[in-house]
């Protein structure tokens, strides 16, 4: 009995199906899972995978693969040999061993003491780090043989069932080009043709037939058995012809052009579906194989999958970072674009993170690791665009419903069309036909295949540009999107103060600058901060600090040389008998546009007012422009912040933002999102996915911002890669344009059918151009939702044109 995957406690496999044709396959796979104990699967038939969650204790990844197979498909599985060290007797042997069947996918392993290697057979899925990863925490040292990648074991299987196919299609061609040439006046023997079309029909139609039987097997109806029907009546009826009359009307061409045309459609069905993994592939691609890792002060080669934490490896100019790390020496500049969307490279120096699959500029990078390559960054946006792939959202489930009913409804039809051509016209032979033109017309293929590919597709082009999208319901739903809420302090600003404004009396304002950082030079506060980074900016030199003195809530006192300086807030400055009247008109504005003012005064005998700093969290450069596209888009923005109204005015007015939502506390944001909720609006909410998280998880979409290295990847159905508002506005772009993709794909679907099913059971189509018509469908669809791939993010651009400019 299938229960929903947030009640299992244990394990989560994407298993590789093979053999579904259509949408009719993918409810029969679901349907068989779900029946297992503690099973939650959803099938998807672009990706030819189950997303599976299960309770590893009541049921085994041999057992699921075992009911996928009795309902008549194919689990693919691999050998992998790992070579281990660390085993000195038979019970390290029975260690190893239990320890790779422990890991998800394996199907059997066996260790051989003597030539201290492991032969593991597992599911296709099954990543080589996560056998290595077993074998280490069991205590011992595993390396994947050979330096097969998981990237290169996918490629080579994806140009493998191209290449079948490509054959299939050579040889139904080759056979059935000939049973055309009457149509053009040239006579073909009969028995010619019944030669010809003997091979097409069950040597290169021999999978229809398999699948047909699996199919029937298990009590439904998909593709395979409308075609292996179809074509079957058109080659028997034409046998039967033969044999009994002279000089018969035969339909050996009909039965042969479909199955080649067919043929022709899944060689570009195989095609599009390795186009549409192209994103994956890409991601895949960034990981090398090897590191250079420092051992007892040497440098040595190791595979990726024997990094540990703690290890420092050596990162030369033009290579990608390995793994997840922290820069221990050296400086350099990082392109993480295929990781982040950032078009420009970042900065690298002592002391801060590094991000696995990013490439190396000009300098030598010794990076100390933080996490293996199975946990990288780059590890969980893998599995979190194949979630996302892999995935339904609702619109898909209806199409499932219909799938459920269209294979019977055909037979229903094609049954009637016979019946009616021979009942009401007294035509048996062109009933016959007219019945072989309703089964192969018929388009299921085109059915289960409009969303998964436009899904695929959509989020491997939001990926690139450093949308991460989490699940499909989420890329459905941003679409209907009409209110963004965003969260002030880091998603619309900095996230940290700067100095924006200073009011000198009686000195400079770089001298005022230049004592009120040396003052604050021994405070962490952030406003001592912001004023220690103005002063580095203008590359200003301070004067030794000598005593300091903290008053808390009221700011500080210090000595530098003989002077003495206080700095803080205007109590401090009564407390002091500090006269300020002199600076109160600017205080008033300034604090008027929500600023945070630091007073500064001399104490060296009578004291005396020397100006005042006014810090504010700035807004980023793309801000403003985030706004103004979301409004052209017909979105509403609303600031959310937990700031007073003084201070979230000013910040609403330089954005244009209407509505302001002001001193809110982070327990209060989720009802905020539920009120918008409640007058009818759809409502993203947009904040750093930790003090948000209530309310992203409230919200219709919710939209975490991050660095790309930190646990907002996990905490809402979207995280934009990399702190740019502007992203917000992409990713509802690539929704709308992955919703427009799903539309079309099943009007196109369900046109086809509704079209093509009465014109052939009226007899208006011989069963060649219904074949060509059925094969055309699907590729249509599919070709369709690759036009996705053209979507292009502004924010990228926008920044592009910028460093160029």
């Amino acid at each position: 009995m299938a229960v929903p995957a947030g009640q299992l406690s244990s394990e989560h496999l994407s298993l590789p199906i093979e053999g579904m044709t259509c949408a009719s396959c993918v409810a029969r796979v679901e349907r068989v899972l779900n029946g297992l104990p503690s099973v939650h699967a959803t099938v998807n038939l672009a990706t030819e995978r189950a997303d599976v969650h299960f309770d590893a204790a009541r049921v085994s990844a041999a057992e699921l693969a075992a009911a996928v197979r009795a309902a008549g498909y194919e689990v693919p599985e691999r050998t992998q040999e790992l070579a281990i060290g660390g085993m000195t007797c038979a019970t390290c042997v029975l260690r190893v061993e239990k320890a790779l069947r422990s890991v998800p996918g394996v199907l059997e392993a066996t260790v051989n003491l003597a030539t201290e290697r492991a032969v593991v057979r597992a599911m296709g899925v099954t990543a080589p780090a996560a056998l290595i990863g077993a074998v280490q925490r069991a205590g011992y040292e595993g390396e994947l043989t050979g330096g097969a990648a998981r990237e290169a074991h996918l490629e080579a299987q994806q140009a493998a069932r191209l290449r079948r196919e490509t054959l299939r299609l050579a040889t139904a061609a080759a056979l059935s080009t000939p049973l055309l040439l009457p149509m053009l006046g040239v006579a073909l023997e009969p028995w010619v043709q019944l030669l010809l079309a003997t091979p097409v029909q069950f040597l290169i139609g021999a999978r229809f037939y398999r699948g047909a039987w699996k199919a029937l097997r298990s009590g439904v109806g998909n593709m395979d058995v409308l075609v292996a029907l179809g074509t079957s009546a058109a080659y028997f009826y034409s046998l039967w012809l033969l044999l009994t009359q002279v000089h018969p009307p035969l339909y050996f061409d009909s039965a042969a052009v479909v199955i080649a045309l067919v043929s022709v459609g899944k060689w570009l069905e195989t095609r599009a579906k390795r186009a549409t993994t192209l994103a994956i592939r890409q991601l895949m691609s960034l990981r090398p194989e090897r590191a250079r890792v420092l051992r007892e002060g040497a440098e040595i080669e190791i595979p990726i999958e024997a990094v540990a934490v703690g290890d420092v490896l050596v990162v030369r100019p033009g290579e990608r970072v390995p793994v997840d790390g922290v820069v221990r020496s050296g400086t350099s500049e990082l392109d993480e674009s295929l990781l982040t969307g950032e078009s420009l490279p970042v900065s690298r120096s002592l002391g801060e993170p590094v991000t696995g699959g990013a490439i190396n500029g000009s300098g030598l990078l010794h990076v100390e690791t933080r996490a293996t390559a199975e946990h990288s960054v780059l590890a969980r946006i893998i599995a979190l665009v194949e979630g996302a792939q892999a995935g339904k959202p609702p619109v898909q489930r209806l199409v499932d419903r219909v799938a459920a009913v269209f294979v019977p409804a055909v037979l229903a039809v094609a049954l009637l069309a016979w019946l009616g051509w021979w009942l009401f016209a007294g035509q048996s032979g062109a009933g016959i036909i007219a019945a072989v033109s309703v089964l192969v017309i018929a388009c299921p293929c085109a059915l289960g295949l409009a969303t998964p590919t436009a899904i695929m597709v959509g989020t491997g082009a939001a990926a690139r540009a450093g949308i991460l999208i989490r699940d499909a319901e989420a890329l459905e739903l941003a679409h209907r999107l009409d209110t963004v809420v965003m969260d002030k302090t880091g998603t619309l600003t900095e996230g940290r103060p700067a100095v924006i404004a200073m009011v000198a009396q009686g000195l400079s304002e770089r001298e005022l600058l230049r004592l009120t950082a040396a003052a604050q030079s021994g405070s962490e506060h952030p406003l001592a901060r912001a004023v220690l980074a103005r002063a580095s900016a203008e590359d200003i030199a301070l004067p030794e600090l000598g005593a300091f003195q903290a008053r808390p809530g009221l700011g500080l006192t210090a000595q530098l040389d003989e002077r003495r300086l206080a700095v803080g807030n205007r109590a401090l400055m009564r407390e002091l008998g500090v006269p300020i009247g002199p600076g109160e008109a600017a205080a008033a504005r300034l604090e008027g546009e929500g600023r945070t003012l630091m007073w500064v005064a001399e104490l060296t005998g009578a004291p005396r007012w020397l100006g005042l700093l006014a810090c504010a969290d700035p807004l980023k450069p793309s801000a403003a422009p985030a706004v103004r596209r979301l409004r052209s888009m017909g979105i509403e923005t609303v600031l959310l912040t937990g700031d007073h109204a003084g201070a979230a005015r000013p910040v609403a007015a330089a954005l244009g933002i209407e509505r302001v939502l002001s001193e809110v506390r982070p327990a209060e944001k989720a009802d905020q999102v539920r009120a918008l909720q409640a007058a009818g609006r759809c409502v993203a909410m947009v904040g750093d996915g930790i003090n948000d998280a209530p309310a992203l998880a409230v919200a219709d979409v919710g939209m975490a911002m991050s660095t790309g290295a930190d646990a907002a990847l996990e905490s809402a159905p979207i995280t934009l890669m990399r702190g740019d508002p502007r992203l917000v506005a992409d990713a509802i772009s690539i929704s709308r344009a992955t919703y427009r993709k799903i539309r079309q794909g099943l009007f196109w679907a369900f046109f086809y059918n509704a079209v093509g099913l009465p014109a052939a059971a009226l007899g208006l189509l011989n069963p060649m151009i219904a074949g060509a018509a059925m094969a055309l469908s699907s590729v249509s669809v599919v070709s369709n939702a690759l036009l996705l791939r053209r979507w292009r993010a502004l924010a990228g651009r926008d920044q592009a044109n910028r460093s160029a400019g």
